[in-house]
């Protein structure tokens, strides 16, 4: 088999005085560069100089741009060169925040290979490195915080999952860091929201090891690589098998063996121990396609992918790690070590003439964080519906639509959601005191026609202020049964409820009455806990709060329901991994509550207290048309607690300005991640 072969020569000029005098007016900003150098080591101005490598790659900076083949080429801020008291160096830097390439959360300045090739040939890649600096904050109970990539196989096609990434860590005040290297399960099927990484340590620890609180830090690992030390690595394919190899002066040489075409991970019982406390708690724990990267097209990464970014942990606890970005500026980020360099003095790669060009991988991935990913994208049923937005806006056509305040499209770090957004106090519908951006469906249907929807959710924001005493204060609903007539009352509403100081919150879900008569002032809801409390359980002062729930629901857990009305009746399922499945069932087309002393006590402790003690009509929701409504419907206003002591919270408003709103936590905020809208079916 013919093999290219590119391998890096660390090339040493003699200097020479008499030269550069001669060509002093050329010579200018070399002299200066190396005032501050060795007077044995010559400045060398380009990168591909010190490794002459570089028409092999595109080379991606931490801003996010595709400069193409580093030839000749530097930018002062991710890529130059840099000089020791021995040899010259090539120098990868880049922020904790940027601009990033592809889906991913992090920004890089790195190569990446210009052609791939089949695990069934052969691959080698070698590299000598010393890491200059990691992130410096962020939250140590976070994987990743810390750290950096600085070198990967990465797969072109499929889910573009990554069989490696070679880390280095360090915790702040320790001076010595890990290094260890990850596999990225090929997740079997469509869905690679559940991904894992199962981490090897080399020296030091692995990627699990974490802080047990935001600022605390594991011991110092005995056997770690200091800030500034060298060390090597070769990645070796051949035959399907991965072949590792670390060295490093003064540590001992450690190797590794790992099969690409063929997964041992098949199973959910074939998940390490490892996996299981770091990834199955957020969710990721899926299995791996049996002939885990055979038949995708493989390529190499090298230089500096910083793990560090300042994403909210409560988003993904595995890769968010919540550092100082300042609002990404990268200048101030790296004035006080809000990034990471990483040196390298020698590298190589051989690949097959077998390999072909990468430029799909590119294509699909340049400027992609810059593209528009619209929500009816990521839920294609969007044309079901119409919006309300927390301004007051009305969008009927959502195709292709978003709104940056309100409405729009993230990555957690595994998959994309859809975010509804909305302030304590902006503009509402003509029947309600709370703001919403929230879905309508288009459809009508009456209880006997019947419906369903199902939606798979996170919370990540409810109201930091409004008044304990009120029960609608610091929640928000995320579903709804609307009625479009009579008193247009509301047969279901699903509420996440989270006070202040507390971890947990509740889930619940309300049934309103659908008042007998004209009158609809006696209305009142009957509240049904799921998870945690239900609506009624409230604080005895404005800033007393109730016990936290033991079964609650965290900001940033996902959790599911199914609505389904078949034949005026309403089934209710509720699903969220690590919590019992809940079921429920109500009849809309039969009231429970056509007398006064069907009231329950529940109500009579809530509602009654301020007049609301009404009584229903006897064939309730029976012949009105319905809709369904889902996003986030923020329950929490400022509205005084002396007019409503149920649903007039008392929240900091800022007078409306809903950029401050958003800047102290005085809104709501809600993801979806897939959700389904059609006919009601017959329960199982």
């Amino acid at each position: 088999m013919n093999y290219k072969i590119f391998k890096s020569v660390f090339v040493h000029y003699p200097l020479m005085i008499s030269a550069i005098l001669l060509f002093n007016s050329c010579a200018d900003n070399k002299a200066q560069n190396a005032s501050n150098k060795t007077e044995n080591v010559e400045v060398i101005d380009n990168a591909n100089e010190i490794i002459p490598f570089f028409q092999h790659w595109n080379l991606i900076l931490g801003d996010g741009s595709n400069v193409g083949q580093a030839i000749n080429y530097e930018n002062k801020d991710f890529f130059y060169t840099s000089h020791d008291d021995k040899e010259g160096w090539v120098v990868f830097k880049t922020p904790n925040a940027g601009n990033t390439h592809g889906t991913s959360n992090n920004t890089r300045t790195e190569l990446a290979q210009l052609k791939k090739w089949s695990p069934m040939t052969e691959a080698k890649m070698n590299a000598t490195l010393k890491v200059m600096n990691v992130a410096n904050t962020g939250d140590a109970r976070v994987a990743a915080t810390y750290s950096v990539v600085v070198g990967q196989i990465h797969s072109a096609d499929g889910h573009e999952n990554e069989p490696l990434k070679i880390f280095y860590k360090k915790f702040p005040e320790h001076k010595k860091g890990s290094v260890f290297w990850n596999y990225e399960i090929n997740t079997a099927g469509d869905d690679n929201s559940k991904r894992w990484d199962y981490s090897y340590p080399i020296w030091g620890y692995d990627f699990s090891v974490v802080g047990p609180d935001e600022n605390s830090y594991p011991p110092e690992p005995e056997d770690g690589i200091a800030l500034g030390e060298e060390f090597s690595y070769s990645v070796e394919i051949k035959d399907g098998m991965m072949h590792l190899t670390f060295t490093s002066e003064g540590h001992e040489t450690k190797t590794f063996t790992k099969n690409l075409v063929a997964s041992e991970y098949t199973k959910p019982s074939n998940m390490p121990e490892q996996v299981k406390n770091l990834f199955a708690p957020i969710g990721q724990d899926g299995v791996e396609r049996t002939a885990a990267y055979a038949n995708e097209g493989l390529f190499f990464k090298l230089g500096s992918y910083n793990q560090t970014n300042g994403k909210d942990p409560k988003l993904n606890r595995v890769w968010c790690s919540g550092a100082e970005t300042h609002g990404g500026d990268i200048q101030k980020q790296y004035e006080d070590g809000s990034y990471a360099e990483v040196w390298f003095k020698s590298a190589s790669i051989e690949i097959s003439d077998d390999a072909i060009s990468n430029a799909g991988y590119f294509e699909a991935n340049d400027d992609l964080s810059k593209k528009i990913v619209y929500p009816h994208e990521v839920i294609p049923f969007m044309d079901k519906f119409k919006i309300l937005m927390g301004d007051g806006t009305n969008v009927d056509d959502l195709t292709k639509f978003q709104h940056q305040d309100f409405f729009y499209t993230v990555i957690d770090g595994t998959r994309r959601w859809v975010v509804y957004k909305t302030p304590n106090s902006g503009v509402t519908s003509k029947n309600s005191s709370n703001t919403r951006t929230e879905l309508q469906e288009k459809r009508e249907w009456t209880p006997e026609e019947g419906g369903k929807l199902t939606g798979s959710c996170k919370v990540m924001q409810v109201s930091t202020s409004g008044d304990a005493r009120v029960a609608a204060s610091y929640s928000t609903v995320v579903g709804q049964i609307h009625s479009g007539e009579g008193h247009e009352n509301e047969p279901l509403k699903i509420f996440y409820k989270k006070f202040p100081g507390h971890k947990k919150g509740s889930v619940f879900w309300n049934y309103e009455i659908n008042t007998e008569g004209d009158d609809n002032s006696g209305r009142w809801d009957y509240s049904n806990a799921i998870w945690g409390h239900d609506m009624s359980v409230i604080g005895t002062s404005k800033n007393d709060y109730p016990a936290e729930p033991e079964d609650g629901i965290e900001l940033g857990e996902e959790f599911s329901y199914e609505i389904n009305v078949y034949k005026g009746i309403m089934y209710l399922t509720f699903t969220s991994e690590n919590h019992e499945t809940k079921t429920f069932t109500k009849n809309l087309i039969s009231s429970e509550y056509v007398n006064k002393s069907d009231m329950p006590e529940q109500v009579k402790k809530l509602f009654v207290p301020i007049g609301q003690d009404g009584t229903e009509r006897a064939i309730a929701y029976s012949g009105e048309l319905n809709y369904f409504k889902q996003g986030a419907y923020n329950q929490t206003n400022g509205k005084k607690p002396e007019t409503n002591m149920v649903w007039c919270a008392g929240a900091e408003t800022y007078g409306g300005d809903i950029a401050k709103q958003y800047e102290n936590g005085c809104y709501t905020e809600v993801w979806f991640r897939e959700a389904k809208v059609g006919p009601g079916t017959p329960p199982k």
